[in-house]
Formats: structure tokens, sequence, C-alpha cells
């Protein structure tokens, strides 16, 4: 590492060239969403486009914080340490590269994931795939890259403990806005010392080559895919989920004053056969239908409990709901499940369900129906909204035990009506655009006439 020269006049000179440096940034280069808020702050949100410069914006940060107080330590934490090595460290808008264009000595220590600085101060590197890592530590500040892509978002909350340094750890988050739970929650939720800062691909095109804007705009015009990777958009569904915020939202019943009378009421559960800190929880789901076929979510009481305790939950809803009738899925526990139920009530009603196909399979009626405006939340039911936005078909890791425990209460009671069953699991396609149900045969949304294969 090149040592630092003491003289006055060096010393003098060297102050210079790197405000000269900032100064190039901050003024010449950086537009007004990309340069630190002067109000104070703890987070900065930056949500842009693929190529909108969010890494420059966030390793110009990050460097000259570091620079500029000296003996500090900072945590980079990106989706995968190849990442943040090739991207957030190497990459042509990186550290290493804005730290050469303030003349500023560095060692980077690749089998320590350390970059270690002439004034002492300290890069650490982390993934979120090793959430853990960030449990010992403590740092002035952090920037968080792509936190959108975090396969573990607990890496998030583990790392904000450990910004405990100096009077105002801050940290930067620098990502395209694919909507999961923690980015909505904290785009979304007002919180004073978090600022959100907003881009788009198009505004850097002049860093951009024009054929690849020109490409970009015709290709994928305003779908979905250019709203989100394209301007930095947070949508209200997620691409491959099933459901959508705007079905449910558009359709929830809120009219206290107006009683409601349902000819069947269906208790759906799917049970978690074992009981411990890290087991999964059992859905319990309550759905009433009227006359005219639509459905009603009443209530959700899933829970992390014994078999027991969820078992007596179970038939207590089966007094607070007369008539009811209690639907459970016995893949797991088999004839142990009912066992449990009528170890508290013998006279239970359950019916016993298998799982032949995949949740996805299943789901899909469910999905179509309330696009179809048929199903109601009485109120809300956030626990139970949130699995059925996020959870993806083939891709989501945890089993959805509330949405399993809705899905087999309506399908049953759906089910009752076979020709709404059979017309519903025609409909197998739902338009990405408009969410209009639609059949095979369609080669392109009857709607939107977006083509077939934008239709999931």
């Amino acid at each position: 590492m090149t040592p630092t020269n003491s003289s006055n006049s060096t010393r003098f000179s060297r102050e210079q060239q790197l405000a000269a440096a900032r100064i190039q940034w901050s003024s010449c280069q950086a537009r007004e969403e990309q340069l630190p808020p002067e109000d104070e702050w703890s987070c900065l949100m930056y949500l842009a486009g693929r190529g909108a410069g969010k890494t420059r914006m966030a390793a110009e940060w990050l460097v000259w914080e570091a620079i500029s107080r000296p003996k500090t330590r900072w945590a980079v934490i990106a989706p995968t340490m190849q990442s943040a090595i090739s991207v957030c460290i190497e990459g042509d808008s990186g550290i290493i590269s804005i730290l050469n264009r303030y003349g500023f000595a560095f060692d980077f220590l690749r089998s320590r994931a350390e970059l270690v600085l002439e004034n002492r101060s300290i890069i650490f590197l982390y993934s979120a795939e090793e959430p853990d890592r960030l449990r010992g530590p403590q740092f002035h500040g952090a920037w968080f890259d792509e936190l959108a892509a975090f396969s573990k978002p607990e890496a998030y909350f583990l790392a904000l403990p450990a910004l405990r340094l100096g009077q105002n750890p801050q940290h930067l988050i620098s990502t395209t806005p694919r909507p999961s739970p923690l980015i909505i929650n904290l785009a979304l939720v007002p919180n004073l010392r978090r600022i959100i800062r907003t881009g788009s691909t198009f505004d850097n095109e002049i860093n951009l080559s024009p054929s690849f804007i020109s490409d970009l705009k015709e290709s994928y015009g305003n779908s979905k895919f250019a709203r989100q990777e394209l301007y930095g958009e947070i949508l209200n569904q997620l691409d491959g989920a099933l459901f959508s915020k705007n079905n449910i939202d558009n359709n929830r019943w809120n009219n206290p004053n107006e009683k409601l009378y349902f000819y069947q009421t269906i208790i759906g559960v799917d049970p978690a056969v074992t009981y411990s800190e890290d087991s999964a929880i059992t859905g319990i789901v309550v759905v009433g239908q009227t006359q005219d076929g639509h459905c009603y979510v009443l209530e959700d009481a899933s829970m992390r409990a014994a078999p027991e305790v969820w078992a007596s939950k179970v038939v207590e809803l089966t007094k607070k709901y007369p008539q009811s009738r209690v639907v459970a899925e016995t893949n797991n526990g088999g004839d142990l499940v009912v066992s449990v139920l009528r170890q508290v009530d013998r006279n239970i009603n359950v019916k016993k369900v298998t799982a032949i196909s995949s949740k996805g399979l299943r789901a899909e009626p469910v999905s179509i129906a309330y696009s179809q405006g048929r199903i109601h939340h009485v109120g809300e039911f956030p626990h139970l909204e949130e699995q059925m936005l996020y959870w993806i078909p083939g891709e989501s890791r945890n089993s959805p035990d509330r949405l399993d425990a809705l899905v087999w209460a309506i399908c049953e009671l759906i089910e009752t009506n076979s020709a709404l069953m059979v017309y519903l699991r025609a409909l197998s396609k739902i338009c990405k655009y408009c969410q209009l149900p639609s059949s095979k045969k369609y080669l392109v949304c009857p709607k939107c006439h977006q083509p077939f294969s934008d239709i999931s």
C-alpha cells in the first residue's frame, strides 16, 4: 500500500485532489437523486431500474464516507459473495474504480473479503446467503446491494443491530424493486429517517448505448417487466404469484351493518403434526358461502402449536360457526389428524382430503374465483394475505400453510357447485396485465390483446 506523505504541501495537494474528484462527481456527473440528502437520515433507499446508476451512487457514497472518516468500518452486503466482489468491488462502477479515481491507496484482501484503505478504514464484504456472519461484527454504516434479490432477507435484519458505531450510523439500499414483503414494507411504511429515491433506466441514457435504449423500448414497452426492471416501480403482484392485491382489496367486505347469511361454512385445516419452535404453522381458515355462490373469508386462526392445542381451536371454531364442517388435509398425519380432533370432540364433522396434485394446481381455481370477484375477505388478514401475494408455485421454499387451509376450504365450497368448478378449472390462464381469466384456446388475451406467452 502506498504510504501517505505527511508534509503540509503534499497533504494540501492531496486534499485538493480528493476534493476535486468529489466535486467532479457531485456537481458534474451525479443526478440529484444520486446524491445523499442534506437532511438527517438513517436509511437511504434507491429504487431504480437496471442501468440507472445504482451501483455508482452507492459506491460513491460509501467510498467518500470511508475516506473522509479514517479508521471506520463499513459493510457491503450483496445477494452472493460473487456479486459483492464482481459488482460492488471490482465492477466498472464499483468501489475500486472510484478509489482509483480519488488516487486513494488500498489493499484488497480477497481471501478475507476485506478492502483496507490507506487511512485504515476497512470495507467488509458479506453474502446474504450467510446471514449468521453478521451476528458478531459492528460498523459505522453499510451498503445493501440488490436487497430485493436476497435469498435470505433476514440478512438485512441481522445487519441492522451491527450498525452501532459513530454518532449516526447510516445504511444505503440500492435495488431494483422486485416486490418482496421486505421491499414493500421498507418502501411503503412511513419512517421519518428513511428516505426513498426512485430512478429509471432512461434517466441514465447519457451513459448507456443508444442501441441498447432503443432495443429496450421496442422489446418491453410498458410491460410489467419494463415497469419493474426499467422504470423501478413496485408492482402489486409478483411475477408467477397466483393472487394480486387489487383482486383482494377491490372485493374486500367492509360493511359491518349488513348481515351475511351463509348456507354452508367450512373450516379448512392444513395440519402440522409435530411441534417445536421451528415447526410449521397449522393453517386454520374459516370460509362461508352465500346462496349466490360467493365465498367470504371470515377468520384466520392459524397457529404454531401442539396438535392438541390447534385441535381444540378447531373445535372451538365449530361452536362459533354453527353447522360448519371441517376439511383437513391428511397427507402428513393420516388418520392421526382426525384422531386428534376427535379426542377433543368425538362428534366433530370432519372430512379428510388428500393432495394428489401440486399446491399450484389446487390453487388455480381459487385464484380465478378471486379474479372474478367471487371471494371476499371480511376485514383484513395480513399474514394470510402476505402468503397469498408472495407465494410462487415451484419457486417459494416455505410451505404456504395458511394459503393451503384457505384453498381447501374454498375448493370444498365450490366443489358443491359442480358447474362452477368445471368452469373455473377450464379457465387455466389469467392475464398478467388486465387479470382477465382466459381459456387455453386463446393465443392472445381477448381483452387487452397481450400475447399468450404473457399470460400466466
